[in-house]
């Protein structure tokens, strides 16, 4: 069982998302990871080990940027080790994306992904999820509309949520068979797998519906149904 964490706001997010993850670690704890967007750039800092160990290390929580997304994780399909350690991004580093549950097709899509001149660098099912968004977005998708497109390919139960360059100042996360839940606090949001990762900041709290979508920015939330109304 993983933990996965996502925030918009006004704040430095990293920082927010690292002490949210602490909460998250009974959740899982062989590796750590936190992405953020700042200035047109995509950071990915990740490694296995505590998730103090983590950060000592990489500076998790000095990673710049209002927007971010974590992960704190239990091993179900690949080692311990970095490569495997989440967020997960795809061939052109454009894309993190943090993931709670099972991709039960992850390997039939993975080889289609790789006949279509997709490398992986991985041994999870998680990483499917980047590439497939990968080609969307190239397709000139919104993250909202690509994430509405391979949800549905994707078999098992899961939730996650993913940040882009080609669409940024937003996370869009959806979930299937697994938990999401959204806090709101003046104008500031959260979206983890679990409400203990943000109940020091809010009590306002929404549960994602099955296949529903949701979408985070630094000033609004929307909430979109599994055929995008």
């Amino acid at each position: 069982m993983c933990g996965i964490i996502g925030y918009c706001g006004n704040k430095p997010a990293a920082p927010v998302v690292l002490k949210a993850l602490k909460c998250l670690e009974y959740r899982g704890y062989d590796s750590a990871g936190i992405a953020t967007l700042c200035d047109r750039q995509l950071l990915i800092r990740k490694d296995a080990g505590k998730i103090e160990e983590v950060n000592k290390e990489h500076g998790l929580d000095a990673l710049p940027g209002n927007i971010a997304i974590g992960h704190t994780r239990w091993a179900t399909h690949g080692g311990v080790t970095q490569a495997n350690a989440h967020p997960h991004s795809d061939c052109r580093g454009r894309v993190a994306v943090v993931h709670n549950g099972i991709i039960e097709n992850y390997q039939e899509l993975r080889q289609e992904l790789i006949s279509q001149g997709h490398h992986f660098t991985s041994e999870t099912d998680t990483e499917v999820i980047p590439h497939l968004l990968e080609d969307e977005l190239k397709n000139g998708c919104s993250l909202e509309e690509a994430v509405l497109i391979i949800a549905p390919k994707l078999e098992g139960s899961y939730a996650f949520l993913a940040l882009s360059l080609d669409d940024p100042g937003k996370i869009v996360g959806t979930r299937k068979n697994n938990s999401l839940v959204v806090g709101i606090d003046d104008h500031t949001y959260y979206v983890s797998s679990d409400a203990l990762a943000f109940a020091q900041y809010t009590n306002q709290l929404i549960t994602l519906g099955d296949s529903e979508v949701v979408i985070l920015t630094s000033d609004k939330i929307e909430f979109l149904d599994a055929t995008g109304n």
